[in-house]
């Protein structure tokens, strides 16, 4: 599903305007993006909750030259779903 259907079912779905739609949708995702900036969890009952993982600095391999390289330390997003949403999927 695109952003642009979701919107569009979100219209549907609560009577708002496509435009009025779009502005929560995005909203609602700044939000989320600013809280996990920050370091923060974002826990949305009966969804789910988004957290930033910390990945350690390791060495790897240039798979092409099999030459030992450095990969630095980094963020990620992680995302576990809460268990209405595993109820639903299953």
């Amino acid at each position: 599903m695109t952003k642009a259907e979701m919107v569009k079912a979100l219209a549907e779905k609560t009577g708002m305007t496509k435009a009025d739609s779009e502005r929560a949708f995005n909203g609602v995702f700044e939000v989320v993006k600013e809280e996990l900036e920050k370091g923060n969890k974002v826990a949305v009952a009966g969804f789910g909750t988004f957290r930033i993982s910390q990945r350690a600095a390791r060495m790897g391999k240039n798979p092409r030259t099999g030459e030992a390289i450095k990969i630095p330390a980094s963020k990620s997003v992680a995302f576990k779903a809460g268990t209405e949403l595993k109820a639903k999927v299953n």
